[in-house]
């Protein structure tokens, strides 16, 4: 029997490639190498494992994110929040493939995305930006609008067949993805702040 780690990794690699509604049971079963009653027997149900390949893999991706030194310029801990957060989904590319189909759905997997791992994330970002903010450094901005102006450039990290086309070496090492999250992330923070002005 495959190990657990090895379930997760290919049941990511089905739901990012297939969809939630398109990856089947069967065809789970089929990529896991497993027999078709695996997933209800070990999770209970498709949507439990759903939850368990989400957990294990963003789980990994918030182990890898830095703790960011609480002494440092609020305008900086954005910067290297943001940096470190393009840098791991550099690392987990399946997971941006995941999101994208599940953000676009009104469904309770956005629900538990939402609940379990963007609210919290975005409370981390929030003090710094409410004093950036009451500062006079960052206009005010709805959560929306703030959200998408951070989550965006991550593409940038993540859709290598497009970057390649925009001049990406082919062979990216991880100081040149380093490199293209500390730019990205300091676009981002540099046109908050210019939103005061």
């Amino acid at each position: 029997m495959p190990e657990e780690e090895s379930i997760l990794l290919r049941g990511l690699e089905a739901f990012a490639e297939l969809g939630y509604d398109r990856a089947s049971a069967r065809e789970l079963a089929r990529r896991l190498g497993v027999s078709h009653n695996f997933i209800n027997d070990r999770y209970g149900s498709k949507a439990a494992f759903w939850r368990a390949v989400v957990d294990s893999a963003m789980g990994a991706q918030l182990a890898r994110l830095p703790e960011v030194d609480p002494s440092v310029d609020d305008a900086e801990r954005l910067r290297r929040i943001i940096r470190a957060f393009y840098r791991t989904a550099a690392d987990t590319p399946l997971m941006a493939r995941l999101f994208v189909e599940e953000l676009s759905q009104d469904t309770e997997r956005l629900d538990y995305l939402y609940e379990n791992y963007i609210e919290p994330t975005l409370q981390t970002l929030v003090p710094s930006i409410e004093r950036l903010v009451a500062s006079g450094r960052m206009a005010p901005l709805p959560m929306h609008v703030l959200f998408f102006a951070i989550i965006g450039p991550v593409s940038g990290m993540v859709e290598v067949p497009l970057a390649r086309r925009l001049g990406r070496p082919d062979a990216t090492s991880p100081h040149q993805l380093d490199a293209t999250a500390d730019m990205l992330a300091g676009l981002v923070v540099n046109g908050l702040l210019a939103t005061s002005g």
